[in-house]
């Protein structure tokens, strides 16, 4: 794991994030080892001795252990929610009066299996910790709620309005589509370690389920 690996991870908004050699070895220890060990189980100065550096270094840079959790975990929280091309999803394809649900998902979901493969680790540590730490389910929450429950909600609201999708109540049918998919990218990114034999074949058959279980019409009738 190297130090521009840590700092695109890291970076949000387009601002850039200036890491020392240390911190960055530090960054990389503590996400080899809370995704390895669970952050329970991982001391500072076991990551201290790995990364080179002397125990106090980290808490020059971090107050406490659960400060460095959560600076990993809060940029990778909000990279995990939200597609790195959000606003321009947002824009052609959440906008846009006649997207069908089914473009959406298949846009969505390409995304995200792209970021878990490439930062399995950090999703690790955020799906193992987060019913531990009420500091992680906060930051969840506020990503997901401020940067795409509404602009979703009204998109299911619409097609609900054009008869193209069953009138369940809406947060249902988020729950149920966000459940398949992260249940999804957790059994076969993270769980499994044997890799997917047809992967797109997988991801359209969970789509076509999705769509068969919310009663989807491509048309309304």
């Amino acid at each position: 794991m190297d130090k521009a690996y840590i700092q695109q991870l890291l970076e949000l908004d387009g601002e850039s994030v200036k890491l020392t050699e240390k911190k960055a070895a530090i960054l990389a220890k503590a996400i080899e080892n809370f995704a390895e060990k669970g952050y329970a189980a991982t001391s500072t100065s076991e990551i201290a001795k790995q990364a080179g550096v002397a125990e106090g270094t980290i808490f020059r840079h971090y107050p406490s252990k659960k400060d460095l959790l959560m600076a990993i975990v809060k940029p990778g929280i909000l990279k995990l929610i939200v597609p790195y091309f959000a606003d321009q999803m947002i824009q052609e394809v959440l906008d846009p009066e006649k997207v069908e649900l089914e473009e959406l998902l298949r846009a969505f979901i390409y995304n995200r299996v792209k970021f878990v493969k490439k930062n399995t680790l950090m999703v690790r540590i955020i799906l193992q910790e987060i019913a531990f730490h009420q500091e992680i389910q906060e930051a969840f929450k506020q990503t997901f709620l401020t940067k795409i429950y509404p602009k979703v909600v009204e998109k299911l609201k619409e097609l609900q309005q054009e008869g193209k999708l069953n009138e369940y109540p809406i947060d249902t049918t988020l729950r149920f589509i966000l459940s398949t998919v992260m249940g999804f990218l957790l059994h076969r990114y993270i769980l499994l370690s044997e890799p997917i034999k047809n992967e797109e074949q997988e991801i359209e058959q969970m789509i076509q389920l999705i769509l068969d279980g919310l009663h989807y019409n491509h048309r309304s009738e």
